[in-house]
């Protein structure tokens, strides 16, 4: 009996389709982000879509800035941020009054304009961060990876960050304390947070990274690399968590450079 060669082609075709995950929405993107991220980060090689997670994520920025300016204001903050930096401060309080005013007034304009643009200046860290990643991805791991699904994973990833900024907004609400209040460390998620940056600021350098949304935002990129590359799950974690000491140990070594 003659056999027909196309039926096995035929039957294979609706078991591949079967098994490719199907397409997700933006809304199903954020909300796996979550509850399961390897969902989101597998459909980014479908899709690098990150324009839903970017504009969320600035406006909780935005909020949380307008927030902070009603409740404590900005020349409090400038000065909060200004104490924590002893040398500049003690600059600064060596001028003479009218200086010393003028100086601060312009350091407060300055800290209100970063403050309000500072989601376009974290989307150009976004592009350094994958820039870096794809690099170290490409050539020290032989990766196949493309520099847009980076970009959206890194985006995707950060999404933990407004939950903090959502608690800093609650936190302000509720009416705490403007006298060390600083948007390097609002609330009291890592243990930075109960250092005193003036007395201790070394310590305070090495602890504030330590941050629970900051390890949640890591591990998160670390499992998106697996998703979106070969690249096994203890080289993701070793790849994300290794420059993530390497940033701490250099930050470390700036403050107590200049501090």
């Amino acid at each position: 009996m003659a056999t027909n060669p196309s039926v096995p082609s035929q039957l294979s075709q609706p078991l591949q389709l079967a098994q490719e995950p199907a397409p997700l929405s933006e809304g199903q993107r954020l909300i796996n982000v979550f509850f399961a991220p390897s969902k989101t980060f597998t459909d980014l090689r479908r899709s690098a879509s990150w324009w839903a997670p970017f504009l969320i994520s600035a406006i909780v920025s935005l909020a949380f800035v307008y927030v902070a300016d009603q409740k404590i204001g900005f020349r409090k903050i400038t000065e909060n941020q200004l104490r924590a930096q002893p040398k500049q401060a003690d600059q600064v309080e060596r001028l003479p009054a009218d200086q010393r005013e003028k100086n601060m007034q312009g350091r407060t304009v300055v800290t209100k304009a970063i403050s309000y643009g500072f989601f376009l200046l974290i989307l150009l860290w976004y592009v350094i961060v994958a820039a870096v990643l794809l690099a170290t991805l490409k050539f020290g791991l032989s990766a196949e990876v493309k520099f847009k699904t980076l970009f959206a994973l890194v985006i995707y990833s950060s999404l933990p960050g407004i939950l903090k900024a959502i608690l800093a907004v609650v936190s302000l609400l509720a009416g705490v304390a403007g006298d060390a209040f600083t948007f390097q460390n609002p609330v009291a998620t890592n243990p930075g947070y109960f250092v005193d940056p003036a007395a201790n600021p070394v310590l305070y350098s090495f602890l504030s990274p330590f941050d629970v949304f900051a390890i949640w935002t890591m591990t998160l990129a670390a499992i998106g690399i697996t998703c979106i590359s070969k690249v096994k799950t203890g080289t993701a974690f070793a790849v994300v968590f290794g420059w993530f000491a390497f940033l701490v140990l250099v930050g470390v070594g700036f403050t107590a450079a200049f501090s």
